[in-house]
């Protein structure tokens, strides 16, 4: 579910744009107007609310009673403490979650700032006000009202969201000071790790807000030759409110008593001079170093999964597969191995397709299905035919770097076949268990996203009748 400017491509792509010159304030007209995008915009933003509150409210019931084992298992202890500590959690958290189903405001202050949010919101207010823009229609301004509304109501239940975030962070951190010498740092743990795994579901909503495509910055690329929006943009979106620019800014008047580029370069290389002859070389060497520093800081939060999170640090190696969809986590692929023939069976290829699911940064496992293809007994004697069918199941888990231990168990048809009535029959299929390692190696390609090199031992090989190959080498790629 992308909530950014992607749907006003089709806004302005589709319908034809026909300038006026003869208007002073030049504005575009535009004469057909694909409505459907409209009711697109507002059902998935209304779906992205939804979202959030019902993974809000999941969060805050997990918290809940993970408090309420903490404050059980600390009155065995000292009653009185726990009474102090934790007080009445149940009404605690039900207050959050009362906080949730009320209407939601939009502040000036609302947290993160998302560009492609800001430009949609912006774009829809823009096509609300200008009336001169659209051909008079109260369906489609009513339309164009109710998108805007939408987007608003989601933002809105993103900022409560933060909101009780921050809340969560806080209650995290008084835990931590009032339990931390009691015996109960386990407890701390499963806490900070679902307190923690709520705000990086917050962060992944706004991942999808923030990411644009190509559609949506050829659709900011049109609009924003439209003078009339420019001028609207500066006075009417949230970056305008952050950083209210004057009503001359961009002319010379606007320049007026600021330092020119010249004169700092000038300032600074006055002060360079000061330093002695190996003040530059010293000055390059300094920034190299601050720079690499910065990039390893840069790395260790990505690896954490805070980048953008607001600095909140886990103390803890998190999963960065466990906020994200069902769909994301997906992983689709193709594989390869060809075998030569013998006096059994011909030269073939096996072809094989497989969806694997991310349980980890460093696990998934999956399903697949094969079919096998015969060339013939030589180059003289090509002939194609069908020489079996599989279905796979495997599992790859993580060694070092681009290396993963994987396994298999598969169940193939290895004998000739016209029809698919012939591979109904059980006794003809045979069993595969594979055991090997599976080396990753990136790809800088638009289809494929690496390649996946496998070497499998086979150790049910030596049951089948009549007997395949114990050692096989695929070559798969990932899209």
């Amino acid at each position: 579910m992308k909530f950014s400017v992607v749907y006003l491509v089709l806004l302005f792509l589709t319908p034809t744009i026909l300038l006026a010159q003869d208007e002073p304030t030049g504005l575009s007209r535009i004469t057909s107007f694909p409505t459907r995008f409209l009711d697109k915009v507002q059902k998935q933003s209304a779906a992205m609310e939804e979202k959030i509150i019902a993974d809000s409210e999941k969060a805050l019931k997990k918290l809940a009673k993970q408090e309420a084992r903490m404050k059980k298992k600390l009155a065995r202890k000292d009653s009185l403490k726990a009474e102090q500590v934790f007080g009445n959690v149940e009404e605690k958290y039900a207050a959050l979650q009362r906080k949730l189903e009320e209407p939601a405001e939009l502040t000036k202050k609302g947290g993160q700032y998302i560009p492609q949010l800001d430009s949609l919101k912006t774009s829809l207010k823009f096509l609300s006000s200008t009336k001169d823009l659209l051909p008079e229609n109260p369906a489609l301004t009513g339309k164009i009202q109710d998108a805007l509304g939408s987007v608003n109501g989601m933002q809105g239940k993103l900022q409560q969201a933060e909101q009780i975030k921050k809340i969560l962070r806080d209650r995290r951190q008084q835990l931590k000071e009032q339990l931390s010498n009691l015996g109960m740092m386990k407890e701390l743990k499963k806490y900070n790790q679902q307190a923690y795994y709520y705000g990086q579901q917050l962060q992944e909503y706004k991942n999808m807000l923030e990411d644009p495509g190509k559609l949506t910055e050829k659709a900011l690329g049109l609009i924003q030759k439209l003078p009339a929006f420019q001028d609207f943009f500066k006075k009417n979106s949230e970056l305008a409110g952050l950083f209210r620019l004057p009503d001359n800014s961009g002319t010379p008047q606007s320049l007026a008593g600021l330092q020119t580029r010249a004169s700092v370069q000038s300032l600074i290389q006055d002060r360079i001079a000061a330093g002695g002859p190996n003040a530059q070389a010293m000055l390059q060497q300094n920034l190299q170093a601050a720079q690499s520093q910065l990039s390893q800081l840069k790395d260790k939060l990505n690896d954490l999964g805070g980048a953008g999170a607001d600095g909140d640090m886990p103390d803890f190696k998190p999963n960065t597969q466990k906020t994200k969809s069902f769909l994301k986590r997906l992983e689709y692929g193709t594989n390869v191995q060809s075998a030569k023939s013998t006096s059994f069976f011909p030269t073939t290829t096996d072809i094989g397709l497989s969806v694997g699911y991310k349980l980890s940064d460093k696990s998934i496992i999956g399903v697949g299905a094969s079919y096998k293809v015969g060339w013939g007994s030589d180059i003289r004697n090509i002939s194609m035919s069908s020489e079996g069918v599989g279905l796979r199941s495997f599992l790859d888990v993580k060694l070092k770097g681009s290396f993963f231990a994987s396994g298999g168990f598969e169940y193939n048809y290895q004998q000739p076949f016209n029809s698919i009535g012939q591979i109904k029959a059980l006794d003809g299929w045979q069993q595969s268990g594979l055991l090997g390692i599976s080396k990753i190696v990136s790809l800088k390609s638009k289809t494929f996203k690496k390649t996946r090199l496998q070497l499998f031992w086979d150790f049910l090989s030596y049951q089948q009748l009549p007997q395949t190959q114990a050692i096989k080498f695929r070559v798969g790629y990932n899209f």
